[in-house]
């Protein structure tokens, strides 16, 4: 991680506050707002000495923002829309990317292998672009359920994808039993450790009644349990996400006092704000630089087989579920296409891939370029589609 000082830090929030006022009072996604700042700093050439790696990402920005998520997803509403989350997090995760790889190779002659890692890197719908769409745009209820739910899941599919197919291009032999099996081992052995730290520090929690002690046992419950799967090579994110379900439902008034959990929420609030402000403004600064004129093909090619594969993914999905209690209609499914947001995580993956790869900087510029028209494009018109949900919803009510 590059060095950064505390000026220039506090210069970076200072801006994102600005931002996030002028959005406020114009009606405009606030992610937009940042990366537009980042991309303004970055021609004006101004260097915060601070880049989008993939270890800031995943040790210090992503943890913050699944937990605060993973708060407020209550328990009974998870388990009742889980076939529908699942199935779309993990079996249309896989659908996507083999959509996208596909498109790739025979749109964009790239070879299989960074084919195949593209797919898998740009399959997850970011959690950090979704949340803050949903949070801006105050978005039904169910819907902003269905959606971040899934995001918080899917990415931690992906991330397992693109670690089984970068172990192939590395020459590691795996077999489709292995492949199962790491998949399973990745996924369930993050969630048990997320469940297994997120209860013991909420043991510890119950018998103290600060709530500064209280805040600062889920600060580690939240960067604890990212960090010790990540080394385990488990599921970092399905960690965390495990460990704030269980502190947001039984956590709070159970372990927690009532100025305790209050406490815990104004706090993960906050620290949402700080990490979403530094992720978007880090991606406008890094998307500045990115050479994706050169690479205009891929990524034309890549945006839209992003979208293809993202119909690919809940389409025929909640087709299967049409006469279940969980159906979803066709508004809701046009959303969960359209506001599938690509973000940091794609980015930090990509700027992981291999450098042996012939196309390494091909696949890092289509992901930015990806990225992008799927910040400025689909977040800016995302919002009507929320207005129109959010109408037919009332009206629902209102005849209930």
């Amino acid at each position: 991680m590059h060095h950064v000082d505390t000026v220039t830090l506090g210069l970076l929030l200072f801006i994102a506050c600005l931002v996030a006022i002028a959005c406020r009072r114009f009606a405009q996604p606030y992610a937009i707002g940042l990366v537009v700042a980042g991309i303004a700093l970055s021609l004006f050439g101004f260097h915060s000495g601070l880049a989008l790696t993939p270890e800031l990402v995943f040790s210090v920005l992503l943890p913050p923002l699944v937990f605060e998520a993973a708060l407020h997803l209550g328990w009974a509403q998870f388990r009742r829309e889980s076939p529908l989350v699942l199935s779309i997090a993990f079996g249309g995760t896989l659908l996507s990317a083999l959509v996208v790889a596909v498109g790739m190779h025979w749109l964009a002659a790239w070879g299989w292998p960074a084919s195949l890692l593209f797919g898998s890197l740009i399959a997850a719908t970011d959690p950090v672009s979704v949340i803050a769409l949903m949070k801006e745009q105050k978005a039904d209820q169910r819907l902003r359920f269905l959606m971040e739910a899934e995001s918080l899941i899917n990415d931690g599919a992906a991330a397992v994808l693109f670690a089984l197919v970068a172990a192939w291009i590395a020459g590691e032999a795996s077999t489709p039993s292995g492949v199962v099996l790491a998949l399973a081992s990745t996924v369930g052995g993050g969630v048990l450790l997320g469940l297994a730290v997120g209860g013991a520090l909420m043991l510890v929690a119950r018998p103290s009644d600060d709530h500064l002690v209280e805040i600062t046992l889920t600060m580690l419950a939240a960067y604890g349990s990212f960090l010790l799967a990540e080394e385990l090579h488990v599921s970092g994110v399905l960690a965390t996400l495990s460990a704030g379900m269980l502190v947001g439902n039984r956590g709070m008034g159970r372990d927690l006092t009532e100025e305790g959990g209050q406490a815990v929420v104004r706090f993960w609030e906050f620290a949402a704000f700080l990490a979403n402000s530094v992720v978007f403004l880090l991606i406008g600064s890094s998307e500045a630089i990115q050479p994706i004129a050169s690479y205009w093909l891929p990524a034309l090619v890549g945006t839209v087989a992003v979208l293809a594969g993202r119909a690919a993914a809940i389409y025929p999905i909640a087709r299967i579920f049409r006469k279940s209690p969980i159906a979803v209609d066709r508004l809701t499914q046009h959303i969960l296409v359209w506001g599938g947001l690509r973000g940091a995580l794609a980015l930090a993956l990509a700027l992981g891939a291999p450098q042996a790869l012939p196309e390494h900087d091909a696949l890092v510029s289509t992901a930015f370029a990806v990225v992008a028209f799927s910040i400025f494009v689909q977040g800016l018109t995302v919002p009507r589609l929320l207005r129109k949900a959010n109408v037919a919803a009332d009206q629902v009510h209102s005849h209930a």
